[in-house]
Order: structure tokens, then C-alpha cells, then sequence
């Protein structure tokens, strides 16, 4: 019985070498058109080798292994480069600023005749009293000042959308502050390197204190929308900040309708007209009174691109983590801060960037994006695993594959991080929560990184779908394969008031929010039993 031979057998090669010669060169030629991306490598790699196949399809295969390998190496050193670019840019841009206020202190005040002809005087900054220049001075001995804080390097030609008759800022001082002389906790770190040892010589509380050295005179009132208890408490605040405190109110635009529609008595209610009026809101604004829960924090918070004036958040929400302070008592609240000092919670910021991956460099990014609590990138409607390559500076830390993943202040460890299992944080506490949603492996637990690194997520071009960024839960923004987030703490921190002190306020909020380590206490067999 004889048996027909299949086209591509051994035999029919051996037999008829020539004709087999052509379609090898054809596949050859295919087959090195398609090495113009990695894609094209992987399917050639996937596709299955056929059967009889001879020794210089299997060493064509292995190089193309080869080329893949090099291209993924390729590619994982670009995204190096590209955050060591980060980097460098955002050391820039803060030496940058550091300069530009150093030349306006520096900068000697100019004389010129006014229309009427008198004297007057240009220069580069206020004249501040002798306290405030004082303070200047002794910064870097006894604390953070508020230029330190809630000062930016903008030149003050922006300053001319400012109306004339708005006063100038109130200034204050902050310091560390610790719990008695007699206390082992001081007032500064100082690390000493004498004689070859290395040890913390003084202990820190961390508890900042802000004393006003000239008294706030503009408050801007910030309200959570659609309640009416807020909407009377509002327009009972306005009313006693103006007649008891003769101070300047700003509310948003949608407020002051409010309050007009229900009574001409607040003409005095000052508004803004657009958005670029908001960017210089903390030339004038001295305080800021938030009415609502951690989302109108967070909105607050969102206003400011740059510095942050103190923020006193009332609690009117269903949930508060950043909200301290009871509405019941604003007066007395208000009273003590008005006057001061006070101690507050300097509240980290994350500074994100998208870049594409049709950007020349780094530096061709969009906007950046502040987020008080946290950015997560998850997978959105897609049905498939999100794939990401994490970088920490320019070390590569893994590869996620899961729902997503949350980068987190430490203000946002007791939000969605928290609800994904990382930890909960003092908000002081300078640092990055590096935590995975549900990720696909029983290994991958939740980060702690330093406050000083840069962290790179970028979507690999093997991707299966889409990833899609969202910042402290709006501006949703969707990464395609190439694009990249780039992370690191944002220069200005977010002051927020504190009722107590820092500790007392986070201890307090997690044992009333979460009821944390709440249970029954275990007793002796013996003891009587609880009625």
C-alpha cells in the first residue's frame, strides 16, 4: 500500500530541493518586513512551528527572541530616561522659583513720579513690618514662615488682576512646637556626624503652630452644594464674620446667588468672574472656611494650583477624616482662630503628569494635576487585566497586573487605599502609598515610598486595553499603550486647622469614622457579666 507524500514532508524537500527553495525565500522576506515593531516580533513568535520544519526555521526563531528581548531592554530604558528627565525638570523648576523669589527680595525699591506728581515707590515685593522681616531672617533657626509656605515665584506684573482696593494679606509665622520644656521632645532635628557616629541629637513633635502676626482680614467660605443646612449655616456665617469680625467674605459665584435670592443685605458678598481670577485667589484670601465633608476639603484644595491658605474645615458631611471641627460651634471655633496661634496639619500633595506616547520628551506634558488624596489607574469598561510598568526614579519595581493601582498621599490613606488594604498613615507623614487594587498574585503587597522619589506608570505598548487615570476621583483621563504617569510630591502642602492637635485629630477621626478596634472587652470567667 503506498502513501502519498504530503507537500511539505521531508521527502518531497530532499527530492525536489529547488522547488522548495522559493517559498523559503518568500517566507524569509514576510517574515523580516514584519521586524518593524515589537508587536510583529511577538506574533512571529507565537505562531506554531509546522511540522518537519528544518534547523534554519528553529535558529531563525530563537533570534527572533532574540530581537524581542532587545526591544523590550529598549524600551525599559527609555522609560528610565524619561524619569530621570522628570526628575531633573522638577529640580529645575523648583531652583527656578527658589530664584526668582531670592531676586525679588534683593531687587532695591525704584522711585517715579505719579500723574499728580508726587512720589512713589516700585517695588518687587510688600513692605512688611519689622516683625515680618524679622521673621525673614529667622527662618532657618526657629521654623517655617509663611513665605516658606504659602508663598509662589510668580513676578508681580500677574498682580494687575488684583483690584486695587482689596488689602494686603495678613502674614503669620509657623513654627515647631512641643509639650513643655521639661519635654525630650525639641524643637528641630539635628542630625550629628561627629566622630564617625551618626545620631539624632534632637527630637521633633512635628506639631506645627501658626501665630498671625497681622490680623486675616479676607475669609473665602467654601459650601457642599444641594443642602439646605448648609445653605442656612452659610448665610448665618457671612453675617457674623461681617458685623462681629468686619471681615471681607469671597464666595463661590453659585453662594452668592444663593444668598441674594434670599436677601439684598448681602451685596457686600464679594465673587470671581472666571477662572483666571481663581489662580490669584491666594493673593487675597487669608482663610478659608469649608462647609461640608473630605469632598469639599478636596475642593478646596482643587482651587489652588500653588500656595494654600489655612483651610478650617467644618464637618457637615457624612463622613470626615479632614473635618475636625463641629458646626455647632463656629463661633467659639472661630473666635480662637482668628486670634490665634493655632496648630494645623501640613496635608501632602501629589503633582501628577500625563505624558503621551506622542511626546518628544518629558517636558511635553500636559497640564499637571494636584491631588490631595489620591490618582488610581484602573482598567475602566475593559474586560481584561490592566497591565502597568512602575518605575521608582530609575529603578524598575514591578509590573501590575490587576484592577489597577493607587498612588496615595498619606492624607489619602484612609480613603480608597484604605478600602484596597493599604495602611492607614498620620497624615504628616512625608510619604508616597504605593498600593495594588486586586491584583492577580498573592504576593503583591502594598508600598510605603519616600517623599522625595519620582514614580513612573507607564501602559506597555503589548497592552490588551486601555488604562484610565482618575484624580482624587474626577478628570478621568484614559492612558493608551505608550502613554505614562508620572507622580511626585507637589511643592505646596495643604494647611488644615486642628482642632486639638494633629495626632489627637487623626486618633479621634479613625476611632468615630471607622470605629477601629472596636470590640467587646475580654473578661476574667469570675467577673460579673455586663448588663
Amino acid at each position: 500500500m503506498s502513501m502519498k507524500q504530503s507537500p511539505m514532508s521531508p521527502s518531497k524537500h530532499s527530492s525536489n530541493g529547488n522547488a522548495s527553495v522559493l517559498p523559503l525565500e518568500n517566507c524569509f522576506s514576510d517574515s523580516l518586513s514584519m521586524l518593524n515593531s515589537e508587536k510583529a516580533v511577538e506574533e512571529l513568535i507565537q505562531q506554531p512551528l509546522l511540522h518537519g520544519i528544518d534547523d534554519h526555521l528553529i535558529e531563525f526563531s530563537e533570534a527572533l527572541r532574540t530581537v524581542a528581548k532587545a526591544l523590550r531592554q529598549a524600551a525599559e530604558g527609555k522609560a528610565s530616561a524619561q524619569a530621570e528627565a522628570s526628575e531633573w525638570k522638577r529640580k529645575y523648576e523648583l531652583e527656578k522659583s527658589r530664584n526668582l523669589q531670592l531676586e525679588k527680595r534683593a531687587m532695591p525699591s525704584e522711585k517715579h513720579l505719579d500723574e499728580n506728581g508726587r512720589v512713589a515707590h516700585l517695588t518687587n515685593k510688600p513692605v512688611l513690618s519689622d516683625a515680618v522681616e524679622k521673621s525673614d531672617r529667622c527662618c532657618g533657626e526657629h521654623g517655617i514662615c509663611s513665605h516658606q509656605v504659602l508663598r509662589d515665584g510668580e513676578h508681580d506684573h500677574d498682580a494687575s488682576v488684583v483690584p486695587n482696593k482689596m488689602s494686603r494679606k495678613a502674614s503669620f509665622k509657623l513654627s515647631w512646637c512641643c509639650k513643655g520644656d521639661k519635654s525630650d521632645q525639641k524643637k528641630h532635628d539635628i542630625v550629628s556626624f561627629e566622630k564617625g557616629n551618626i545620631t539624632t541629637a534632637e527630637r521633633s513633635s512635628k506639631q506645627i503652630s501658626l501665630k498671625w502676626e497681622s490680623p486675616p482680614q479676607t475669609v473665602l467660605i467654601l459650601t457642599k452644594p444641594n443642602s439646605t443646612a448648609v445653605r442656612m449655616l452659610c448665610s448665618e456665617l457671612v453675617r457674623w464674620l461681617k458685623e462681629q469680625k468686619s471681615l471681607n467674605i469671597f464666595v463661590e459665584p453659585r453662594v452668592r446667588t444663593e444668598l441674594l435670592t434670599e436677601s439684598s443685605y448681602y451685596q457686600f458678598v464679594q465673587t470671581w468672574e472666571n477662572d483666571k481670577e481663581i489662580l490669584f485667589l491666594h493673593r487675597k484670601v487669608d482663610l478659608v472656611v469649608t462647609l461640608g465633608g473630605d469632598g469639599t476639603v478636596l475642593w478646596a484644595a482643587s482651587m489652588f494650583k500653588g500656595p494654600v491658605p489655612p483651610v478650617v474645615p467644618f464637618s457637615l458631611g457624612s463622613l470626615g477624616f479632614m473635618t475636625p471641627f463641629y458646626s455647632e460651634h463656629y463661633k467659639e471655633y472661630l473666635d480662637s482662630i482668628l486670634r490665634g496661634p493655632i496648630s494645623i496639619t501640613l496635608r501632602h500633595r501629589l503633582q501628577c503628569h500625563v505624558i503621551r506616547d506622542s511626546a518628544k520628551s518629558d517636558l511635553d506634558s500636559e497640564e499637571p494635576i494636584l491631588v490631595l488624596n489620591e490618582v488610581t489607574i484602573d482598567r475602566g469598561i475593559s474586560s481584561f487585566l490592566t497591565n502597568l510598568e512602575c518605575y521608582c526614579d530609575n529603578s524598575f519595581v514591578t509590573c501590575v497586573q490587576g484592577d489597577g493601582l493607587i498612588l496615595s498621599t498619606t492624607s489619602g490613606s484612609t480613603a480608597y487605599s484604605l478600602a484596597a488594604g493599604g495602611s492607614m498613615v498620620h497624615p504628616q507623614v512625608p510619604g508616597i502609598l504605593f498600593t495594588p487594587i486586586c491584583p492577580h498574585s498573592l504576593s503583591f503587597r502594598p508600598l510605603i515610598l519616600p517623599e522625595h522619589v519620582t514614580i513612573r506608570v507607564q501602559v506597555p505598548f503589548n497592552s490588551r486595553g486601555h488604562a484610565w487615570a482618575s484624580f482624587d476621583g474626577k478628570d478621568r483621563k484614559k492612558l493608551a499603550p505608550g502613554d505614562a504617569l508620572v507622580c511626585s510630591m507637589a511643592t505646596w502642602p495643604v494647611p488644615t486647622a486642628c482642632q486639638a492637635d494633629s495626632t489627637s485629630d487623626f486618633l479621634r477621626s479613625i476611632h468615630e469614622g471607622l470605629h477601629w478596634n472596636l470590640r467587646k472587652t475580654q473578661q476574667a470567667f469570675d467577673s460579673p457579666r455586663e448588663t
